[in-house]
């Protein structure tokens, strides 16, 4: 009987990455569409540059704590699936069921939607014929004209991915340290200009100190928590890793710390190019600052590298997000197609395709504001359950891998992460409800999968 049945069970995922890939990987899940799109819209709300520069690195230290606690987590579960491995395992499998079905439909999808959308805004900064009707025998209005770009990027990349680990990988080191040189190239020629001016740094107007300011900082650091989301990621790649117990914890300290350099002096950059008036609200900031330090002709042609940067993170989301699916359906809480590996390529290939088409849906639907608020509040309460399981973690095993700041980086980590979500519902309770109801609406469906698949 087991011979039999191991007979016809698919191959698992193969440990094949090293502390490179997955340190590129979370650096590429990191630097995406929030850093590239949301400072204006940031600006708009705060008032005052500084104030947005200070919240910028508190999301880092932020994160950072959580990467510590994640690092704990990943050596003692190394396995695909990451917060949905980690829940099951320390909690209850519905807890870690729930934090996939929002991965599901928030975690990996939205991102990868809002990666293509910021392509298709940073393209039409740089070709403007793109925001115009374009005749191709109907006549397209510039929304559809981006969302149809949107839709062809993405499937692009799901196809690529498809293919299996190993090309992919390749691809998105290749563009994840692109997409850092193309930071660090702007911010040095965007200095040396010395086109720009610092007085733009106090050219704002601060917030009233009440607590309606303290709402809106509280949803600002919840986008600013979009940008830095993925912090975690390799932690859903345990079952990938050659050594996870050392190269884990290596990859989400030292991608998060490169990212929160790389968005204070891309912030800095933006604001000491554009004075804050003609800032607030714009979502392509990066072409609008290359633009007024470099020149109209630097502004197509960043917009048009800033366009490109944003596929390492939309590939870096295609990556993960199917291996959360793989793992629920390994413990049969999900369709079982989810699980199948291609013999040939070692991906799973069904998922990716799943997970494309969800993608492709969001990016055709919704406002670009509550995407970012729906995506924020969604993607904010599972990782506190799961620095909340550090604690279960090194009581039930002191074996485990330590690393240093406990309990006080959980504890700072915890009460940050409740106060964002606190206020940002307070302030933008729409979409944070409906993040709401997407995670009870997966405590029916996990009593669904485990009774149509677990009967035996």
């Amino acid at each position: 009987m087991n011979a039999e049945k191991s007979s016809l069970t698919p191959p698992g995922l193969r440990r094949t990455l090293g502390p490179v890939s997955l340190s590129s990987i979370v650096v590429a899940n990191m630097v995406g569409a929030g850093i590239f799109t949301t400072s204006g819209l940031l600006l708009r709300d705060l008032g005052h540059p500084w104030l947005m520069l200070v919240l910028w690195l508190v999301g880092g230290l932020i994160a950072m704590c959580g990467a510590l606690s994640y690092g704990e987590l990943g050596a003692a579960f190394p396995r695909a699936g990451g917060e949905y491995h980690f829940l099951s395992r320390l909690f209850h499998p519905l807890v870690g069921f729930l934090s996939g079905w929002v991965s599901f439909f928030v975690g990996f999808s939205a991102p990868i939607a809002a990666s293509a959308v910021g392509f298709s805004e940073y393209l039409t900064r740089a070709f403007p014929v793109l925001d115009r009707p374009l005749n191709l025998g109907i006549v397209l209005a510039p929304a559809v004209t981006k969302k149809l770009v949107a839709l062809v990027v993405i499937f692009v990349f799901t196809v690529l991915h498809v293919q299996g680990l190993k090309p992919g990988a390749k691809v998105q080191n290749f563009l994840t340290f692109g997409k850092i040189g193309l930071i660090l190239f702007l911010v040095g020629l965007g200095f040396a200009s010395r086109q720009g001016s610092w007085s733009h740094l106090t050219a704002g107007e601060w917030l009233p100190v009440d607590f309606s300011s303290l709402k809106v900082i509280g949803l600002s650091l919840m986008w600013i928590m979009f940008a830095y989301s993925g912090w975690n990621a390799s932690a859903y790649l345990g079952s990938e890793i050659r050594n996870p117990r050392r190269d884990l914890p290596l990859s989400l300290l030292l991608g998060t710390g490169v990212v929160i350099i790389l968005y204070l002096s891309l912030n800095l950059l933006f604001v000491y190019a554009v004075p804050p008036s003609e800032m607030k609200g714009v979502i392509s900031i990066g072409g609008l600052a290359a633009g007024k330090l470099l020149g109209p002709g630097w502004e197509k042609f960043i917009s048009i590298m800033i366009a490109f940067a944003l596929f390492s993170s939309l590939s870096a989301f295609i990556i993960i997000g199917p291996r959360v699916y793989y793992a629920m359906a390994e413990d049969r809480l999900f369709f079982p197609f989810a699980a199948r590996v291609n013999s040939t390529t070692g991906a799973p290939h069904l998922s990716i395709w799943l997970q494309g088409a969800i993608a492709g849906l969001i990016a055709i639907s919704g406002a670009f504001e509550h995407i970012l608020t729906y995506m924020g509040f969604s993607l904010g309460i599972f990782p506190l359950l799961a620095v909340l399981g550090v604690f279960k973690l090194r009581k039930q095993h002191p074996e485990n891998l330590k690393l240093p700041g406990f309990p006080i980086v959980q504890i700072a980590y915890l009460l940050a992460g409740l106060g964002i979500l606190l206020l940002g519902l307070l302030q933008s309770p729409g979409p944070s409800l409906v993040a709401i109801f997407t995670v009870l609406a997966g405590v029916p469906a996990y009593y669904f999968f485990r009774r149509r698949y677990n009967q035996s």
